[in-house]
């Protein structure tokens, strides 16, 4: 083999090595880069938005979703159920959603049906008191644990505290504060987005 013919395969060599040592380097560095557009780990801790499909809710009916690990409710009221939310304002603690507002009502849903639409609350299932999660009692009557005028609502199991249809807390229970609403929005008239809404990202 002549002189030139080492020098090339030598250079050849070199070359290689040193396509095989760029590529390592810059599969890394891109790994790297790439990682950047992950979510952070308090991004990941804290949620991201839940967008809920209500095609086949049925007006009376309630769907459970989780959120920041919490569950949220999603009812679908009857014109009955909006309209006995009218009935309920005198026996209620926080009848206009006021008592901390910022935190627990968006300006959005500070009204009597504590929602964007009417027809739907959306509201996280714990209890303001300790924690717990309420039962739903959605139907009106006379029922084990509640007044014979109840205009359908939630119990909560723990210490007996209970919420009307729109999550207001009555008078005089453990509970201090209504239920949480989320900020949420409709993304279409059968999709909503919970821990989102117009202004961002809760």
């Amino acid at each position: 083999m002549s002189d030139e013919n080492q020098v090339d395969s030598s250079r050849r060599g070199l070359l290689v090595a040193t396509a095989a040592a760029g590529g390592v380097a810059g599969v890394a560095g891109a790994g790297a880069f790439v990682a950047t557009f992950e979510p952070s780990e308090r991004a990941k801790a804290a949620g991201a938005p839940v967008e809920v499909d209500v095609a086949d809710l049925k007006p009376g009916e309630m769907k459970t979703v989780e959120w920041r690990g919490k569950p949220v409710w999603v009812l679908r009221r009857t014109p009955e159920m909006v309209a006995s939310l009218k009935k309920t304002g005198g026996d209620l603690a926080d009848p206009k959603s006021e008592r901390n507002a910022d935190d627990l009502t968006p300006e959005y849903a500070r009204n009597e049906h504590r929602s964007i639409k009417p027809e739907y609350l959306v509201t996280v299932g714990i209890c303001s008191h300790l924690g717990c999660s309420p039962s739903p009692k959605l139907e009106a009557g006379a029922q084990p644990s509640l007044s014979s005028d109840w205009q359908g609502g939630f119990l909560c199991p723990c210490h007996g505290s209970t919420f009307d249809l729109a999550g207001r807390v009555f008078k005089n229970k453990p509970a201090p504060d209504n239920l949480q609403v989320p900020r949420h929005m409709f993304a279409s008239d059968t999709r909503i987005v919970i821990g989102k809404d117009e202004k961002g990202e809760a």
